[in-house]
């Protein structure tokens, strides 16, 4: 599975890269804006995607392309859960700042839901989907 990281802040960003490669995952990016993470869109499975990127807040927006143009599995990773709250094209929200534990919990249950395992989601995503 190939996890996309769309996060502006480059600390945040570099730390779930290196959290998610340290386990195994294969990375792209980290990109911080929504026109160059929509060009990878093809090529990848999930994508965390924070909501404020530095092109504005067009994480929904990229939310929604990724989704429906390439079928990623989308992960909100913001710090203004309430923003996406009611957004139909992700699994659901990690709120920031995100533990390692929580990011690999999450990645591990967005893999089950792509392979079409029933798994119960980890406690630390707020659901946004059934």
């Amino acid at each position: 599975m190939q996890i996309l990281v769309v996060e502006d802040e480059a600390l945040i960003a570099l730390d779930m890269e290196y959290v998610l490669r340290s386990s195994g995952y294969d990375v792209a990016g980290p990109v911080g804006n929504s026109e160059n993470a929509s060009r990878m869109g093809a090529n990848v499975d999930i994508a965390l995607v924070d909501v404020h990127l530095s092109d504005g807040e067009t994480g929904p927006s990229l939310a929604a392309h990724l989704a429906q143009v390439h079928g990623v599995t989308v992960i909100f990773a913001t710090a203004n859960p309430e923003i996406v709250a009611a957004d139909p094209h992700a699994i659901g929200v990690l709120v920031k700042p995100v533990f390692a534990s929580d990011l690999l919990s999450t990645i591990e249950y967005a893999i089950a839901l792509r392979r079409g395992v029933p798994v119960a989601a980890p406690a630390c995503l707020i659901r946004l989907q059934p």
